[in-house]
């Protein structure tokens, strides 16, 4: 679905099926949130870049909103994981369907407020949590992105095709991260108020986010490529990107 276009009966069959996708994930925990009893990053967040891919940047956002309102009230899905899958969905849309200026952008701008988030951010008590960020940030405004983004419209080489969705996948889910840990700051104050704890917090996590963002991506990667050639050689492919 193109911006302002309406929608059409094709649209709201694809944002149906992937919102009962991507709600279904929601049910299923993958890592513990530090800081949030009984929460955890769900399966969702595996979803979420592969239904920006293939949906595009607008459906995809309709889809993980919706899905993300299901598990959110069912009491599975914490406000940060349902901010984080729009985020990453979006991502990988808007990276997918060519609009790499507007998500470096907004990549920055989420890491900057995040980063620099009065008394509690990174910057002000452990910087070196943000490295693996940053990286996510640098391969998104290189070449690499570049290459990654034409590639991913040209499935005949599957090594490219693999290494392209990897690529998208990982800056995505990494925008969605940083979204997510930007919201759990915003409502911190109600769970965590002491700033050492936040100082011990980020210094757990500087190794711990890296291998949760990868195996995500690992996950995504290799699912998403095979649903991709399930759906082509299905002859859905088509069906879908004419409503992206």
């Amino acid at each position: 679905m193109r911006k302002g276009k309406k929608l059409t009966v094709k649209d709201v069959a694809l944002t149906v099926c992937f919102t009962a996708l991507y709600a279904n994930f929601c049910f299923w925990p993958a890592f513990p949130i530090v800081g949030l009893q009984s929460k955890a990053i769900t399966l969702a967040a595996i979803m979420a870049p592969i239904i920006g891919i293939l949906l595009g940047p607008y459906l995809s956002m309709l889809s993980t909103f919706l899905g993300g309102t299901i598990g959110f009230f069912a009491g599975h899905f914490s406000t940060p994981s349902f901010v984080s899958g729009i985020v990453a969905a979006v991502f990988a849309g808007m990276i997918y369907t060519g609009k790499r200026s507007i998500c470096t952008f907004t990549y920055f701008s989420l890491l900057f407020f995040f980063g620099f988030y009065p008394f509690i951010g990174p910057v002000w008590l452990y910087p070196p949590f943000m490295w693996f960020q940053i990286i996510g940030f640098l391969i998104l405004v290189s070449p690499l992105q570049s290459m990654a983004s034409k590639n991913m419209r040209n499935s005949d080489d599957n090594l490219r095709f693999l290494l392209a969705f990897f690529t998208v996948s990982l800056t995505s889910t990494l925008a969605g991260q940083i979204a997510g840990s930007l919201t759990f700051e915003i409502i911190s104050p109600l769970f965590i108020a002491d700033v050492g704890a936040w100082t011990v917090g980020w210094q757990l996590l500087t190794w711990v986010y890296p291998i949760e963002r990868i195996i995500i991506t690992l996950i995504a990667t290799f699912t998403g490529v095979f649903l991709y050639k399930i759906l082509t050689f299905a002859n859905l492919m088509s069906f879908i990107d004419r409503a992206k």
